[in-house]
């Protein structure tokens, strides 16, 4: 059931140039009642020129939400400038380069996506060109991945998780034949869930309590009051498959233990468009963008600090005005759109004054998301044996996801996901050798970690569980270093209690109770990324900025008025 033809998915004719067949006439009872006419794109027909008197857009944060807001603004005519602290564009997908030597003597780099590495969307990457009537593949290169992830248990057994039904069915009957039945019952239900989680409701505002009471028996029709380990477990007996089919809500922050069953449509997500990689790595589909964005004139601005968020309440309720800027300089704008932190921007940016919906005391009451510790390394030699992608399971789950998301404390063992970027690319990597980055999730700094001392102790031990495990000689091999921790998304990120995927997606922070994309508190200021509406992840995050497009007003109503 892909999108095609109806305009409120994927904005009209330019939408149908990505090749996208038209939905069936059937729509479960399910999905209409969550259908929502009122949300419309308003990014249709062909692009729309700056005028000489367009309003002005600023946009906070040059992530994958700050880019694809930015290009949807310029393409409905808004004349748009994009700020961001980093020297890079991308955010948390910025890219870092280390230097190596070839086995064969020449030069080359390790190149280290230092964020999210797989896309489970891409026709979200395909409609930013489309917007400009481009076509993304003449750009960049998708390639899928298969298998999808290869999930190792503690005890060696290896699950091959793929898109093909025959494939998982056969790698399920090997751990219990008993659950393929359970199986599929759960896939059909993903399928439900992923029909009106995501395309209904993934790219609708939630700025009205009306909209959320609308929902409310679609949610309970969905069985939203489970937990996605609790869903998964009503149709999946064997102990590790469990974990097989429940990890998912730990890819956008979430605990399976405590995050609802909605997220659950991450499973069919995947199986319905696959799982890919662009060449290049991730830090080619920043590039992409930015370039797009530069070819149709917008204005990227980097290594400048946004210190406010400028407010004129003067008229009564507040309305944002533009951005000051740490050198002082203050640039006007009609629209802001922050792809900062959602807890970020409304306590370090928005004068308290401003804020009766956002206060300090109501943000400092949210649960935030866990954190990680990454450790990106390269070797001189290959790994040929090493999926793209693999997750290491430990021995302990939800003990250690209780260890994690409820008691912040950081524990002796873990499970990892192991990137290898260079089993499908060999150009990430000085010729034969690998690149790699493992990421463990940590609590955030709530823990009281401090990591200035223990980086170095924990990634001691991860690279020993390593070499145990999937990588013999490890220690022997490492020519290349780097590690990101809870601090550094603090740091480097501006994330609140350096947690990496902003405000935690539970029930009660999903939706209409979680940061609007129009910000409640001040009029013209917008939010994207993972910590407003639909949430984290890469689609996720795309997303936020097709919510967008339905909430900001068209560029001549803003000069008419």
């Amino acid at each position: 059931m892909v999108p095609g033809g109806d305009s409120r998915w994927n904005g009209g004719a330019r939408a149908r140039v990505l090749g996208c067949p038209a939905p069936p006439d059937f729509v479960s009872w399910i999905r209409r009642l969550a259908v929502r006419p009122d949300a419309r794109l308003r990014t249709e027909g062909p692009p729309v020129p700056v005028a000489p008197d367009a309003p002005d857009a600023v946009v906070i944060g040059a992530g994958f939400g700050g880019l694809a807001a930015a290009l949807r603004l310029l393409a409905r005519g808004y004349r748009v400038t994009i700020v961001d602290r980093l020297d890079q564009p991308g955010g948390r997908a910025r890219v870092e380069r280390v230097p190596g030597t070839g086995t064969d003597g020449t030069p080359g780099h390790y190149t280290f996506d230092m964020g999210p590495t797989l896309i489970t969307a891409p026709f979200l990457f395909d409609e930013l060109w489309a917007l400009f009537d481009e076509s993304r593949e003449a750009h960049l290169d998708f390639v899928p991945t298969t298998p999808f992830y290869r999930i190792r248990f503690d005890d060696g057994s290896v699950f091959d998780y793929t898109g093909d039904q025959d494939a998982m069915e056969a790698e399920i009957a090997r751990f219990n034949r008993a659950d393929v039945a359970g199986y599929r019952r759960f896939l059909a239900k993903s399928e439900t869930i992923f029909e009106t989680g995501f395309l209904e409701l993934g790219h609708v505002p939630f700025d009205r309590a009306a909209h959320m009471a609308k929902i409310i028996p679609s949610m309970v029709a969905l069985e939203s009051h489970r937990t996605v380990y609790g869903l998964v477990s009503k149709y999946i007996k064997d102990r590790r498959l469990r974990k097989v089919f429940s990890f998912h809500p730990l890819l956008v922050g979430g605990n399976p233990f405590s995050t609802t069953s909605i997220y659950a449509l991450i499973a069919y997500l995947e199986r319905h468009w696959g799982v890919w990689y662009a060449m290049g790595g991730t830090g080619a589909i920043v590039t992409g963008m930015a370039d797009l964005f530069a070819r149709h004139g917008g204005t990227l601005r980097l290594g400048e600090t946004v210190e406010e968020i400028t407010v004129d309440a003067s008229a009564g309720k507040p309305r944002a005005t533009g951005v000051r800027l740490a050198s002082g300089e203050s640039i006007e704008a009609e629209v802001v759109v922050s792809n900062a932190d959602a807890a970020w921007t409304y306590q370090k940016l928005v004068a308290p004054e401003h804020r009766t919906t956002w206060t300090d005391a109501k943000l400092a009451k949210a649960k935030h998301s866990m954190s990680l510790f990454v450790w990106y390394f390269g070797t001189n030699k290959t790994y040929d044996d090493v999926a793209h992608h693999t997750i290491l399971l430990g021995e302990r789950y939800k003990a250690l996801l209780d260890d994690i998301f409820h008691k912040k404390v950081l524990a002796d063992d873990f499970s990892l996901y192991l990137h290898r970027p260079t089993a499908t690319d060999p150009s990430m990597a000085p010729t034969g050798h690998d690149t790699f980055y493992v990421l463990s999730p940590v609590p955030h700094l709530d823990s009281g970690t401090d990591w200035s001392t223990e980086t170095e102790v924990y990634r001691q031990k991860v690279e020993a569980y390593l070499e145990a495990t999937v990588l013999p000689g490890l220690s022997e091999h490492v020519t290349a270093s780097l590690t990101l921790t809870p601090q550094g998304f603090l740091d480097d990120y501006l994330s609140v209690k350096g947690a990496a995927f902003s405000l935690e997606p539970q029930l009660m922070q999903s939706a209409y109770m979680r940061p609007h994309n129009a910000s409640e508190d001040v009029d013209g200021l917008y939010l994207v990324g993972a910590g407003t509406h639909p949430g984290a992840g890469m689609p996720g995050v795309l997303s936020s900025a097709r919510v967008l497009d339905t909430v900001v007003p068209d560029p001549a109503d803003l000069v008419a008025g």
